[in-house]
């Protein structure tokens, strides 16, 4: 996997800025342990689920020889922290630039693979649920609900997501992965 040092820190940036974000929203009091309890349980939750979803596009595409790079929105970083002052949070820390020859099926599958990632994920934390210790009970329950949550908001066909994108490849796909996201959020109850 090609990678370049903006690049890097571009993710630093934008995993920090999503980890503390989902921290100060989780948090009663902001300068405790337990601010840092849940920065760490989001760096490795939201965190995780935010650096694999991206990669799963980059590896994607440069599968198919394009150039891909993630690329963070440093304005939207910044949004999605002081947003989670005011009680929720709308990030948009960055994309996956590709240039090459990536036609609608292309653009269809290398999108398909960020939501896919997110499921994956989400039954890997669930599958940690069954470990008794409050600690990891935690982060199963949280990282199966973020990361079910980040797969199914990226799937919705509007703009720049990637459910737009696979709609436009194939709408079948689509469907299925939107009942395959369904799926696994029932599997918490």
């Amino acid at each position: 996997m090609k990678t370049s040092a903006r690049e890097l820190k571009d993710i630093t940036k934008a995993w920090i800025a999503i980890s503390i974000a989902f921290s100060v929203l989780l948090t009663k009091e902001l300068f405790s342990l337990e601010f840092v309890i849940n920065f760490l349980i989001s760096g490795l939750t939201v965190g995780l689920g935010f650096l694999l979803h991206e990669m799963g596009h980059k590896i994607m595409a440069q599968k198919y020889g394009c150039f891909a790079e993630f690329r963070s929105f440093d304005i939207m970083l910044v949004l999605a922290v002081i947003m989670s002052f005011f009680g929720f949070i709308f990030a948009a820390p960055g994309a996956v630039m590709i240039s090459g020859h990536v036609n609608a099926e292309r653009n269809g599958k290398i999108s398909l693979l960020g939501p896919l990632t997110n499921f994956i994920l989400a039954i890997l934390f669930l599958s940690l649920g069954g470990i008794n210790m409050e600690i990891i009970k935690m982060i199963s329950y949280y990282g199966f609900f973020i990361n079910s949550i980040l797969g199914l908001f990226n799937l919705i066909p509007f703009w720049q997501f990637d459910g737009n994108k696979i709609y436009h490849w194939s709408k079948g796909v689509w469907f299925l992965m939107v009942i395959f996201g369904i799926s696994i959020m029932m599997l918490q109850s």
